[in-house]
């Protein structure tokens, strides 16, 4: 309590011990990418052979640090206990600028071997060559017989050693603000022949920023039985409201689950590759199951791989991702993420027609067509459709998690506080100047205020008894705004003089 000693006026901020709501973000993504440690086999030694050569071609600009470069040898998978491998250097000649180097040396690290060499230019100086291994097996108990290895790929290791040329470990979760930061942690496009999670990754991630997308969470699994760490982790990042996992089939249960469970995301899923239009099962092949919150897109989307020079088909989820948040941030989470371009797509797997689509929107299959000449997604309804009742269509599912979020976290400060007609009309001026808000952006439907929205927070719906509990109980009724998903005009002819 201030003191008062001289006559006059005093006035004084006093903290009033709400504040208003605002709107929470709709659309942080998050990736999974499935990547596997190890390349293609290329080649199979004899058994009775005790090694073998690899060669490793260098094209690399831009040497860091003192120009070591160090390159995975990955180990066999079929090793017994007892077995060991001994990389001995073969032979090793690089050209920088026209001059030979031959500084050369294989290393093994934490129990991980690498090549390493080290060049004595200039950082700048560009590094083109090759060298061979001769990698040798040995088995304590055995001496005389060599195990059946595989001859693998080298794979280029940047930053950290962690098997696949990534910096970040496996089930690590980086955020994400532009391409240019994905391929320091995660490595640049690869060989899809090689490497084809990585790529797939690569251009997810690619897509998600070029549609508009502008922050995301990247992570990647070797196998799908490691994803519900991944998604457990998720649950503690509650900024995220799109779960990806580009190309990956087999989780599309476990990120469907996760959403579902959390109630303020939606999974963005892919289908499968290649199927059978003109089967009556086409439906069944592509719906994997019904979910509100999941959105499944068809077909495969055409790009162009730098890895390869060539175009190639990859899944749309990422960027699909990214149209979510172009529209989020154009229009308004409100608006259906759909009749938008796929920036970067130069064609589909498969064409589609009007009459196909027909058999595949009402169960949710999101169709991408080609119409005037750009790709196009032209669909926007959740996984089952019709069967998901009210919300059928994505942009109601995902208006409805925002509110319900934004509501959440900006009454937070109700908490304890004493539960009196006071904190009633507290709750209802709050609540209502957020949708008042929400109204006037065109989010919810009605020409007034009051045909849009009702709060209703009194002594009818907080009795005694509720208040017992230690609960103030707000209801809240909504119009929502839905998608003009079918524009029909009805034309006749008319007689001007009659």
């Amino acid at each position: 309590m201030p003191t008062y000693l001289s006559p006059g006026v005093y006035v004084e901020e006093i903290a009033s011990g709400s504040a208003p709501i605002t709107g929470v973000g709709t659309s942080i993504a998050a990736f999974i990418g499935t990547i596997t440690t190890t390349s293609a086999v290329t080649n199979q030694i004899n058994p009775s052979e005790s090694s073998r050569v690899e060669t490793v071609s260098v094209n690399q600009s831009n040497q860091t640090g003192e120009g070591k470069k160090k390159f995975e040898l990955p180990k066999p998978t079929n090793l017994q206990d007892g077995e060991k491998l001994e990389y001995i250097e073969n032979s090793a000649e690089f050209s920088v600028d026209g001059n030979k180097r031959t500084s050369f040396e294989v290393t093994v690290e934490d129990n991980t071997p690498f090549v390493s060499f080290t060049t004595e230019v200039p950082n700048s100086n560009p590094i083109t060559g090759s060298f061979q291994i001769t990698i040798t097996s040995t088995i304590s108990n055995s001496p005389t017989t060599a195990p059946e290895l595989s001859t693998y790929n080298f794979k280029e290791v940047a930053g950290e050693k962690n098997g696949i040329g990534k910096s970040v470990s496996e089930g690590e979760i980086k955020l994400i603000t532009n391409f240019s930061e994905f391929k320091k942690f995660f490595g640049d496009f690869l060989d899809v022949q090689e490497n084809q999670g990585q790529n797939t990754l690569a251009h997810a991630v690619y897509g998600f920023f070029r549609n508009g997308g502008t922050r995301c969470y990247v992570t990647w699994i070797t196998e799908e039985s490691k994803v519900a760490g991944v998604l457990d982790a998720f649950e503690a990042i509650d900024e995220i409201t799109i779960v990806a996992a580009p190309g990956n089939l087999d989780v599309r249960d476990d990120i469907k689950d996760h959403c579902e469970k959390m109630g303020d995301r939606i999974a963005i899923l892919d289908s499968v590759d290649s199927i059978d239009l003109s089967s009556t099962g086409a439906v069944d092949t592509l719906k994997p199951f019904n979910s509100a919150y999941a959105a499944l897109y068809f077909p495969w989307i055409q790009v162009f791989d730098p890895a390869s020079n060539s175009n190639i088909y990859i899944p749309p989820s990422g960027h699909i991702a990214g149209i979510y948040a172009r529209v989020d941030g154009q229009r308004g989470v409100h608006k259906a993420p759909a009749n938008e371009t796929i920036l970067g797509a130069l064609d589909l797997k498969y064409n589609l027609s009007k009459s196909k689509q027909d058999g595949l929107n009402p169960d949710g299959i999101n169709v991408i067509r080609k119409l005037n000449g750009n790709i196009r997604v032209w669909g926007a309804r959740t996984l089952g459709g019709d069967a998901n009742g009210e919300f059928k269509y994505i942009n109601i599912r995902r208006h409805f998690s925002y509110l319900r979020d934004s509501i959440d976290k900006g009454t937070q400060w109700t908490v304890f506080e004493p539960n009196t007609p006071e904190l009633w009309a507290k709750i209802r001026r709050n609540v209502n100047a957020f949708l008042v808000t929400e109204w006037r952006k065109g989010a919810l439907f009605g020409t007034t205020p009051e045909e849009a929205f009702y709060v209703k927070c009194d002594a009818e719906n907080n009795p005694p008894e509720v208040r017992d509990l230690g609960q103030v109980v707000t209801e809240i009724g909504l119009a929502v705004v839905k998608p003009a998903e079918f524009v029909i005009f009805r034309l006749s002819q008319w007689s001007s003089g009659s």
